[in-house]
């Protein structure tokens, strides 16, 4: 491999260690919110349910991010470079603020900027560019549907029990939960920095005829979101903790178990979902069960607009790098 290959394989495991901090707060926030583990233990158990995710669940989105947004045809490691420095950029200012936005959707607006960029708008593939905008809004609408439901379902069910034992069962049962969720989780998000690495090295000819993504390389991301998830993104961990809404550990069980359910169908029909978009809807939904007015809107109307603004910035800032890169000969 050549040094610009290797930098730019570093620089995206680089992404998915941002990828597994921001994304932290989602597999950990409910269970630290209730108190059913401290910070520190929370986040080991979720990296440990991010990495086992490499065994259960294929490559089916990594197959869409690496060969269902561009043409592959058009990749060179200088614009798999602008990709992730656009995606990486706007992920770790949003870490810094606190904002959980989806990581996976930068990714997406970086690839897709730097290749409108190179070879003009037709290298775009439509038909995945539409699957993931559809599921941009119908991930966290369908995370607000089930935590409804569920939340309803278990006040319903659980109507004749104490607080005290409710609080005792769903104690033990969230983390159950929150492994689902980081096992979804390490499913979906993983499998973006594969796609990348494995798209990469597939135009470089490195994989043979045809495109497939190597044990190495599953296990290589896995173990990185891993970490990413171990270091933990604090200050959004508090947003999707506290700030959002209260939750009790009722609530955290139902959000964990809608977020986590929406994402592993979604991984196995191969769509690169948020985590962040689904595990909020989640938060909201349950919330909004006890009192609309304990969803604290004005806090989700700032994600909300995170959200939007990710795909265009990411997209602006790597085809700029792309460009810039270019232009230096790199």
């Amino acid at each position: 491999m050549t040094p610009m290959i290797l930098t730019t394989i570093a620089i995206a495991l680089l992404f998915d260690f941002v990828n597994g901090m921001n994304d932290a707060a989602n597999s950990i926030a409910t269970v630290v919110s209730t108190r059913v583990l401290p910070p520190g233990l929370a986040v080991a158990w979720a990296a440990l349910f991010n990495f086992l995710a490499a065994f259960f669940f294929g490559v089916h989105v990594a197959t869409t991010i690496g060969k269902g947004v561009v043409d592959p045809a058009i990749i060179t490691p200088t614009l798999i470079l602008g990709a992730l420095i656009g995606a990486s950029g706007w992920a770790f200012l949003c870490t810094h603020f606190g904002l959980p936005i989806s990581v996976s959707h930068s990714l997406i607006g970086g690839l897709a900027g730097a290749a409108v960029m190179r070879g003009g708008t037709d290298v775009l593939i439509m038909k995945g560019i539409i699957k993931v905008g559809i599921f941009i809004v119908l991930s966290p609408l369908l995370g607000l549907a089930l935590g409804i439901l569920l939340m309803i379902g278990m006040h319903w069910l659980l109507r004749s029990y104490s607080k005290a034992k409710v609080e005792k069962i769903f104690g033990r049962a969230q983390l159950f939960s929150a492994a689902v969720f980081s096992l979804s989780h390490g499913a979906n998000d993983a499998q973006k920095t594969m796609g990348i690495i494995a798209v990469l090295l597939f135009s470089q000819g490195l994989l043979g005829d045809t495109f497939h993504v190597p044990w190495s390389i599953i296990l290589l991301c896995h173990a990185t979101i891993a970490l990413g998830t171990l270091a933990g993104g604090w200050r959004v961990i508090q947003t999707m903790g506290t700030k959002l809404t209260k939750l009790r550990p009722v609530g955290g069980f139902a959000a964990e178990t809608a977020g986590g359910l929406t994402i592993i169908s979604a991984s196995l029909l191969g769509i690169p979902v948020s985590t962040t978009h689904t595990i909020t809807g989640a938060i909201a939904g349950v919330g909004a069960v006890s009192n609309v007015g304990a969803v604290r809107w004005g806090v989700f109307t700032h994600i909300v607009w995170a959200w939007v603004l990710t795909i265009p910035v990411s997209a602006a800032v790597g085809a700029a790098t792309y460009w810039l890169l270019n232009a230096l000969g790199i």
